[in-house]
């Protein structure tokens, strides 16, 4: 890509230098053997004005890392502790990822484009600082799904395949590897905020929230002194909890929910062992290592406001602990509105509460209906009857418990019931992300380079996308 052939809407921004050296080790990225093209996500692409590359330069910027015009001149591998299964893990840090480019999109928001797989920086330890390609392909799945549900995710931008052969222990080996580019609102993580606390780097903490809110919310812009890190610490909260609430509207299980796994803008990323429930299962979890289900389904909530806890932790220094509590008190209050307003949204209709949230995810255990069998069956509430009563599983739908949740269901308003004449809801079944469909995906993948099933589900995704109209971006 050159000046001159720059889509007018590429708004290139180099904002997280401004932070200073302290922050961020420049590195370079690995020379791969190879770069084969796998996915482009060319919507994503339109929204920051690079859609128009050719495959070779979105093969030089994204594989080779040649920087973007009047961007990142170089990587930078971002510095941040973190609380790790709930023990502290002061050698963390971008181990096999980088910042690589910063820009806004239409809307004027700040966006960042990491890497995965890029190769070692100095926080690789004994890593080898790849990505599998079925890591990759995984990683794809989960965010093209969750966007399609309504979860405000990052978005897998570019898989490469590299032409490396990895070892992995919790994989069959040697196994295909690829680099992946994600874009993102930001990669400031709480456990950027607890490696400055860690270091006892309080101006800095206090310089990174000026940043924070300059670039992410600036509608903080006029608070001065407490009320402005105070203001800062309480919008994460708010935003967090969304994002919980969200999960659990769409039966998603992250799988580790590390406080470096957390960023301070609300939005779900870096994926590893995420699941899909099959059914409600409270304790059903994503990672084989989760021995004690720290991160099950059910739990995420707890353990998302612990991390959110260890970030208020950090600004102690700075601010009275009374404040940073009444700040943290929030979050179950938010969490419950936002339940309630996040599954009325999966469901297409207005004004559930959160004790029909809980009655209803209490009937789904019960029955083990399929987890997005319901919220396909009922869309729009009383807009689908005639809908439900073909379903599957309509017999579910003529049981004594199933009532008092009906008349709920079928007394709420209906949203944009215009939806169901999507030809998407005149299927049976709805699409669906479950660990047996992965599996099915990756195998023709790695048995004989067949990619026919990963294109259609992805074909399918997209069909669900347009037809719930839940994705933000």
């Amino acid at each position: 890509m050159t000046h001159d052939s720059r889509p007018s809407i590429y708004t290139p921004v180099t904002a997280h230098p401004d932070l200073g050296s302290g922050f961020y080790d420049v590195v370079t990225a690995a020379d791969f053997p190879g770069a084969t093209l796998r996915f482009r996500n060319n919507r994503a692409a339109a929204s920051v004005g690079l859609d128009a590359l050719s495959d070779e330069a979105w093969i030089a910027h994204f594989a080779r890392f040649q920087p973007l015009p009047d961007n990142l001149p170089q990587p930078l591998a971002l510095r941040y502790h973190g609380q790790q299964f709930r023990s502290y893990n002061p050698d963390l840090g971008d181990g096999r990822g980088f910042l690589f480019a910063q820009m806004r999109d239409g809307q004027g928001r700040l966006l960042d484009l990491g890497t995965k797989g890029s190769g070692q920086t100095p926080y690789s330890r004994r890593g080898d600082g790849r990505l599998t390609l079925k890591g990759g392909v995984r990683e794809i799945l989960a965010t093209e799904m969750l966007e399609a549900l309504g979860v405000e995710t990052s978005r897998t931008f570019s898989l490469i395949e590299t032409g490396e052969a990895l070892e992995r222990g919790d994989e069959p080996s040697p196994t295909r590897s690829a680099v992946m580019v994600r874009l993102n609102h930001s990669h400031i993580r709480f456990g950027t905020f607890q490696y400055l606390a860690y270091h006892d780097r309080q101006d800095d903490i206090v310089r990174l929230i000026d940043h924070c809110i300059a670039h992410y919310f600036p509608a903080l812009s006029n608070l001065e002194g407490d009320d402005r890190l105070v203001g800062f610490f309480e919008a994460v909260v708010r935003r967090t909890a969304t994002l919980v609430s969200q999960w659990m509207a769409a039966g998603f299980v992250h799988g580790v929910l590390n406080t470096d796994n957390m960023n301070i803008t609300g939005e779900s990323f870096d994926y590893g062992p995420w699941r899909f429930l099959p059914s409600v299962q409270p304790g059903f979890t994503a990672a084989y290592f989760d021995h004690s289900g720290l991160y099950a389904y059910a739990r995420q909530p707890e353990a998302v406001g612990w991390n959110i806890a260890q970030l208020g932790g950090t600004l102690t220094k700075l601010v009275p602990e009374e404040r940073l509590n009444a700040a943290l008190q929030l979050y179950p209050v938010v969490y419950e509105q936002a339940m309630a307003d996040s599954f009325s949204r999966r469901l297409g209709v207005a004004g559930l509460d959160s004790e029909f949230v809980g009655l209803l995810l209490r009937w789904m255990n019960e029955t083990s209906i399929p987890f997005e069998q319901l919220f396909f069956d009922w869309f729009g509430g009383v807009a689908s009857v005639a809908r439900a009563a073909k379903s599957p599983v309509a017999d579910l739908y003529t049981r004594d418990n199933w009532r008092a949740l009906e008349e709920s269901l079928l007394a709420a308003e209906p949203v944009r019931p215009e939806r169901l004449q999507h030809d998407y809801f005149s299927n049976r079944r709805p699409c669906s992300m479950l660990i047996e469909e992965v599996e099915d995906i990756w195998a023709p993948i790695a048995e004989r380079d067949d990619w026919s099933a990963f294109e259609q589900k992805l074909v399918a995704i997209g069909q669900a996308r347009a037809a719930y109209g839940l994705s933000a971006n």
